[in-house]
């Protein structure tokens, strides 16, 4: 399992040998990992505004203090990072690079080699946490922040779960080897090791499988979707509603018009039959209350276009 994973990363630009490679049970617990061995409380942490709630529970567990940087469609402010920088460094910073949850937003070029120059220069680690990564639909595949790092402060996550199957819990941690030994103690300490049943039967599975072609055939069904939910959007919604425009991945961002409480709109949208995720618990800090997550991967465009006609009356009802 490890010597295909270290070579499909080879093979996108990320040269790691097998040993550097730690399988977790999911991606998840690679966050929580880093959190055992990385954090103590009051350390400082830096995210994205917003950033994934999963990830802000598992550090937050862990009694960090949370710094955030601004983000736009070009990912995370890496202006607004240095300016921190010169106050306070921090002991760990996570980013998720490509189609981030909840944003759908990637990170430019230049912003990853400025990011991956800051960290080297103050000495900060990076988590790169990208799970979606493989699932882009529309432009070109921009190399990973562990692929930009020469100085060993990178540490990356990535899983299965978004394009074999979510139930197979099988992620990977790659890293430099000192940080990799501590993770892999902190790992024996949790669980032993993760299912070697599931790690045997996707490592027998992609002695044959064409995963690069099932990606391939994959993406073409995702940009569908992603357009006809933009399209949707682009119909249905009130004067005033704001989203973002993935390239890959799973989701979109909606800003809310007149101020309108995306978690007191839910149940009315579940009456309607249409379900989303309130945007406010993905706020480190100050949360904001006027955003949603939408999620296209999983519903043709006929369902995706009656969902986004009925989110959009709920709205303008509010409004």
């Amino acid at each position: 399992m490890r010597e295909w994973i270290a070579g499909h990363l080879g093979r996108k630009g990320q040269h790691v040998h097998a040993d550097q490679v730690l399988i977790t049970s999911g991606s998840q617990q690679g966050l929580d990992l880093v959190g055992k061995i990385l954090l103590d409380p009051g350390d400082l942490m830096v995210v994205e505004d917003p950033s994934y709630l999963a990830a802000l529970q598992t550090f937050g567990g862990y009694e960090v203090e949370f710094a955030t940087v601004r983000s736009d469609d070009a990912g995370m402010d890496t202006d607004d990072l240095a300016a921190l920088l010169k106050k306070r460094v921090p002991k760990l910073l996570y980013v998720i690079p490509n189609f981030q949850n909840p944003k759908g937003t990637t990170l430019s070029l230049e912003r990853r080699k400025a990011l991956v120059r800051l960290a080297q220069e103050h000495r900060f680690v990076i988590l790169e946490d990208d799970p979606y990564g493989e699932l882009r639909f529309r432009g070109v595949h921009l190399p990973s922040l562990a692929s930009l790092d020469d100085q060993g402060v990178v540490l990356s996550l990535s899983t299965f779960s978004k394009t074999l199957a979510p139930g197979l819990r099988l992620g990977w941690v790659t890293g430099p080897r000192a940080l990799l030994k501590s993770l892999t103690i902190a790992k024996q300490a949790t669980d032993l090791h993760t299912a070697t049943l599931a790690q045997r039967a996707t490592a027998r599975l992609l002695e044959t499988f064409d995963y690069a072609g099932h990606i391939q055939a994959l993406m073409p069904i995702y940009a569908e979707r992603a357009n006809a939910m933009l399209a949707a959007l682009e119909a249905h919604m009130p004067k005033g509603t704001k989203w973002t425009r993935p390239d890959g991945g799973m989701f979109l961002w909606v800003e809310l018009p007149g101020g309108l409480d995306a978690a007191r709109l839910l149940p009315r949208a579940v009456e309607q039959k249409v379900a989303f995720v309130p945007g406010a618990p993905f706020f480190a800090n100050d949360q904001k209350p006027q955003f949603m997550r939408l999620n296209y991967s999983n519903r043709p465009p006929d369902l995706i276009n009656e969902g986004m006609k009925r989110l959009g009356a709920v709205i303008s009802d509010a409004l």
